[in-house]
């Protein structure tokens, strides 16, 4: 008789995660449905196949903060995912909850970003008449747009927690109300060290009592910040502590006055609009253009779909290379 690997996982699941976790057998499950794999659960397969998908490796040419910054060391979409898929893993593991749920959420939650970040995201919301978020775009892409039209055909509790991980709506399971979190912990801390980094945000001006209770380091803030949420989240209600909350709240508040609103940090932006813009009506106008799997969807969902499928799909590099190829002259060949 074969091993029934998953099997024997999900009853481990039933014996070593908290009751409020999400057990894989219990799976609200697919859209379509498929035969259970023998060696991996549910939520093991949703992992995988995100980080097996072309959006998800799309996302280490895609703006995290800085638009294309020269240097090696600054956060792109894919380290910034990598990291709230740690630190959700870690809390998950502490709390026993599902770990494989909360990866595949993380791993997910940002694959629908723009090139150029959240000024892309801006532009085509504008241009779209349906509007554009990308956390509604990630789920888009996974159950329509990869695999050229097929999607992934993930489990619902995945999807789930992928379109709520921003604002709003929160998700169904506590692994996504973690995620939710955990990118929080993750952008706030990391956009700190990148800034200075860029020069664009001395160390010494954070407010001392932040300081007192989060330390200087990047490791001593996101290790408070992660025992606080380990300490004060209580049957499934995740919480990292009012104290912790409202110093969070001056982060928050502080970067957006000294980096996010800073004039100087995103002066390349300016130049997104235009960018976008230009390469959105140039694809309204010649929808031939577009891949044939968009192209079907422009027949069915309408061409503004379409172009907005595409262009939300484009890397940094690849929507300026692109824009470069259909409007500035090419050097003339002399012979």
């Amino acid at each position: 008789m074969v091993r029934n690997i998953r099997e024997e996982l999900e009853d481990r699941e039933i014996i070593t995660l908290c009751k409020e976790a999400s057990l894989s057998k219990n799976s609200l499950g697919r859209k379509f449905y498929e035969t259970p794999c023998n060696i991996r659960t549910e939520y093991q397969r949703d992992r995988d196949r995100i980080l097996h998908s072309k959006s998800f490796r799309r996302l280490k040419h895609k703006t995290q903060v800085f638009i294309s910054p020269l240097g090696d060391y600054y956060r792109t979409r894919l380290t910034h995912t990598l990291e709230v898929s740690q630190i959700s893993r870690t809390v998950a593991r502490a709390l026993q909850l599902n770990e494989d749920l909360t990866e595949a959420i993380a791993l997910g939650h940002d694959l629908g970003h723009t090139p150029f970040g959240h000024a892309g995201e801006s532009v085509l919301n504008e241009l779209c008449p349906t509007g554009f978020s990308h956390y509604k775009q990630s789920v888009r892409i996974l159950e329509i747009l990869e695999k050229e039209g097929k999607g992934l055909n993930l489990t619902k509790e995945v999807l789930d927690g992928i379109l709520h991980h921003t604002s709003g709506e929160e998700a169904f399971t506590v692994e996504g109300r973690l995620v939710r979190l955990c990118d929080k912990v993750a952008y706030i801390n990391h956009d700190i060290e990148d800034s200075i980094r860029a020069g664009m945000l001395n160390i010494n001006l954070v407010p001392e009592d932040i300081i007192d209770v989060m330390g200087l380091s990047f490791s001593s803030r996101i290790n408070v910040m992660v025992n606080s949420i380990v300490t004060y989240t209580k049957e499934g209600n995740i919480n990292m502590g009012s104290e912790m909350g409202c110093i969070f709240e001056k982060i928050h508040n502080f970067m957006y006055k000294n980096v996010y609103l800073n004039k100087r940090s995103f002066s390349e932006e300016e130049k997104v609009p235009f960018v976008i813009k230009s390469l959105y009506n140039y694809f309204k106008t010649h929808p031939d253009k577009l891949p044939d799997y968009l192209q079907i969807i422009a027949k069915n969902e309408g061409i503004d779909r379409a172009v907005c499928d595409y262009i939300a799909g484009m890397t940094d590099q690849f929507a300026i290379s692109l824009f470069k190829d259909l409007f500035l002259p090419r050097p003339s060949k002399v012979f």
